[in-house]
């Protein structure tokens, strides 16, 4: 009978421990579920590793309680030691991913290498003897060397973990990283314990650690905020110590009232306990408060008045238009309001760029205290600068290192805000536009921001809108002022170079023109002498022709430009003397009548007798020189010149009255951007490198002083001159026309305003163009 009892009791033993481990892993469904649901905020793929650890622990424990409901348990005795170190392999890489290692492949290397040993031990490929080791009182057996050497690599692999999260928790510089990674001593404890207990025999003990460490592994890794163990401990002990101090008061009030008026007759206990109560909850806020700022203390809580700071920090800033001060006042009053290390204030500039996209550059509003930082720009739909203009809320470093939401963030900003060295960034607002931004690093107490925290530097930022505003205004107009400061210093600087050069160019001229021009005319007559004498062979006479024309020609030009350098040196001075322009002209068109025929072009002109003005005849005919010959070359084959004037009567600006002449072309036009351009001196239109000198083909280069010279010597007259065309064109050939305005000098008393002939002057092809004659 004691048998069969026995037998009973060992089988329901044997059923109570199936149904503990049928139970355990129903429990492991709840894990995955909520391990799978939570994927998107976990640690890429460490949520997954701790998903397959509760499937593996969860399946080993089916499988467990299904082998002993027959009854054989011992299987799993071995069985068991090799998924311990399986599991502890997919811990070990799961904490490896969650902090972010690069190496965390080595440990699957590590694995492998640690299964390829095993499978050599069991398969016995080394031909080891039954016996590997003993020293008569210890034996090694072969048989047990597979779960030793398993036991080696668990054991590795915990030091390895417990290394790894030591120097990872010591090493942060963020409160909230370090609470976190304080949670993985959970699963990292119950591992040890659970596999000691495993490894000694104790199976059914060690399977709720093991669940205990797939539930906590998936709740750090998929929980992003975790709960602030040291914030909760010390509420706890405020809330023990209050209620404690508040019993003793109550307790000894009474006993102290016992002893006094215990032996009187009027003695009523109740009436003692109530007024002890009474007393109690008088003084119950004092008490609680004061063992509350003496528990804080005492555990490095944090302790300021929100209010008061907001308030004073607000007096602060009131009138405040200077950046710097600004700046300093900023951060400091929350340096050590809070016990904050460290604070910046930075400015946020909106810039669109050429493509259409906005991005904010964050620069660096300088304090005495700090460093000025590179600064940085933020692309408008980049995850950092959407987070802070979509929410408007701060950001934690610990988010933008950890949280999924900010995988996207790019290299450059994350090196950006890492250098920074801080833990929370609170944008600044103003009128919906994003102006400013906040830095605060870690409280000096080591605790983290709480939610109470940021409110407050929120209020702080809002506060310091306004303040920033204003002072970005001043800022960029101080700003503003020295840039233009500066730009007019080097306008100045460049005005004078450019004066200097324009001497030193007019000098040039000067002194080229005086100095070549007697060798010139010693040339220009010797080579005159040499073609009128009738003995010089026809070949020589030839060359000397060619000599006598390019000598003419560089007498031209030296002509120019010592005429440039005495408009330069405001030397020019007219010879005034009456002057028919309708005959001037005339004589002007007939000395290029050759040239005109050999590009095949028309000329008209149509002058009515127009009233004599006092000019220097040499001087205007050398403008119409210009004119003409400008026209002749930049009018293609078969195109037209026509020349036209009119009197103007007395005006504002010509009170004696003007004459105004229009030499108009069907040329290749001018650029509206270049109409004052081409009036400089040496101005070549095109390019230079394909400059040629030629006096009548189409558009060839010259000395590039013809305009200038003219505009020099019209507005030495006096004159107006200058160029309408609807723009240049050497396809449609839209023409141009030179206006040129001479003014009448004042008559003498009783003196009549003579006047020319009428001129009407045509020349070039027959098939001429019709022209408003």
């Amino acid at each position: 009978m004691n048998s069969s009892k026995i037998s009973a009791d060992i089988m329901n033993a044997s059923l109570a421990q199936v149904v503990i481990l049928l139970l355990l892993g129903v429990f492991y469904l709840p894990v995955v579920f909520f391990a799978v649901q939570r994927r998107e905020e976990g640690q890429g793929g460490a949520i997954w590793l701790a998903v397959l650890y509760a499937l593996i622990a969860m399946s080993i424990n089916f499988a467990e309680a299904l082998w002993r409901e027959r009854g054989d348990a011992s299987l799993f005795q071995g069985l068991q030691t090799y998924v311990s170190f399986t599991l502890a392999v997919i811990l070990t890489i799961a904490l490896q991913i969650f902090l972010k290692r690069e190496r965390w492949w080595a440990w699957i290397l590590f694995s492998g290498i640690w299964g390829l040993g095993l499978a050599l031990i069991l398969t016995n490929a080394l031909n080891l003897p039954d016996v590997i080791w003993t020293n008569d009182e210890l034996v090694l057996y072969r048989s047990r060397l597979g779960p030793v050497w398993v036991i080696l690599g668990w054991i590795i692999l915990a030091i390895a973990m417990i290394l790894d999260l030591s120097n990872a928790q010591r090493h942060s510089r963020q409160p909230l990283l370090r609470g976190r990674l304080g949670f993985w001593w959970l699963p990292l404890v119950f591992t040890l314990l659970g596999d000691i207990l495993l490894f000694s025999g104790l199976l059914i003990a060690a399977q709720p650690m093991r669940l205990v460490v797939a539930a906590s592994a998936a709740y750090v890794i998929s929980t992003h905020y975790v709960p602030d163990v040291k914030a909760i401990a010390r509420r706890v002990v405020i809330h023990v110590a209050s209620i404690s101090a508040n019993v003793g008061i109550y307790i000894g009030g009474f006993l102290v009232l016992q002893a006094l008026f215990g032996e009187t007759e009027r003695y009523n206990p109740l009436l003692a306990g109530a007024a002890v109560a009474l007393f109690v909850a008088a003084i119950f806020t004092p008490v609680t408060n004061l063992i509350s700022r003496a528990i804080t203390t005492w555990m490095k809580g944090d302790q300021y008045d929100a209010s008061l700071t907001i308030h004073q920090y607000s007096e602060s800033i009131s009138n405040i238009l200077d950046m710097d001060r600004l700046s300093s006042i900023a951060v400091n009053i929350m340096l050590e309001a809070m016990q904050i290390e460290r604070g910046f204030l930075f400015l946020v500039d909106g810039e669109r760029q050429p493509d259409g996209r906005k991005t904010y550059k964050v620069r660096f509003a300088r304090t005495p205290e700090e460093r000025e930082r590179v600064a940085v720009e933020l692309d408008e739909d980049g995850v950092v600068a959407s987070y802070f203009i979509r929410d408007q809320k701060p950001l934690l470093q610990y988010d933008l290192d950890l949280h999924t939401a900010f995988r996207a963030a790019s290299n450059p900003e994350r090196a950006w805000f890492d250098d920074l060295r801080c833990e929370v960034y609170i944008p600044i607002f103003a009128k919906k536009q994003w102006i400013g931004m906040l830095a605060f690093g870690s409280k000096l107490s080591g605790n983290r921001y709480t939610r109470e925290d940021l409110a407050v530097l929120s209020a702080h930022a809002n506060q310091t809108a306004v303040a920033l505003e204003n002072a970005r205004l001043v800022d960029n107009l101080m700003r503003l002022n020295n840039e233009l400061r500066q730009a007019r210093r080097t306008l100045e600087k460049n005005n004078q170079e450019l004066q200097r050069i324009d001497q030193a160019k007019s000098d040039f001229i000067s002194i080229a023109s005086h100095e070549l021009r007697t060798p010139l005319t010693v040339i220009k007559g010797y080579t005159e002498m040499l073609m009128e004498d009738p003995k010089l062979e026809k070949g020589l006479q030839t060359m000397m022709k060619g000599i006598h024309d390019g000598t003419i020609r560089l007498h031209e030009v030296m002509d120019s430009m010592f005429d440039i350098a005495q408009l330069d040196a405001r030397s020019l001075i007219p010879h005034l003397q009456p002057v028919d322009l309708a005959q001037l002209i005339r004589e002007v068109c007939v000395e290029n009548s050759k040239t005109i025929r050999e590009r095949e072009q028309y000329i008209n002109v149509k002058l009515p007798a127009l009233p004599l003005i006092k000019a220097d005849s040499h001087l205007l005919r050398k403008i119409f020189h210009h004119l003409i010959r400008n026209a002749i070359k930049f009018t293609p084959n078969n195109g037209w010149i026509n020349i036209t004037g009119k009197h103007i009567p007395a005006i504002v600006n010509l009170p004696n009255g003007g004459v105004e002449i229009v030499v108009s072309d069907t040329g290749v036009g001018v650029d509206p951007n270049l109409r004052e351009t081409i009036f400089t001196k040496f101005y070549q239109p095109g390019d230079l490198g394909k400059h040629s000198t030629s006096k009548s083909r189409f558009k060839g280069g010259g000395a590039g002083l013809g305009l200038a010279l003219s505009k020099g010597i019209v507005e030495a007259h006096g004159g107006r001159i200058w160029v309408e065309s609807p723009g240049y064109d050497e396809v449609n050939f839209p023409g141009s026309q030179f206006h040129i305005i001479l003014p009448l000098a004042a008559l003498e008393q009783r003196e009549l305003q003579k006047t020319g002939e009428p001129v009407n002057y045509e020349n070039g092809k027959s098939a001429a163009p019709a022209i408003n004659k």
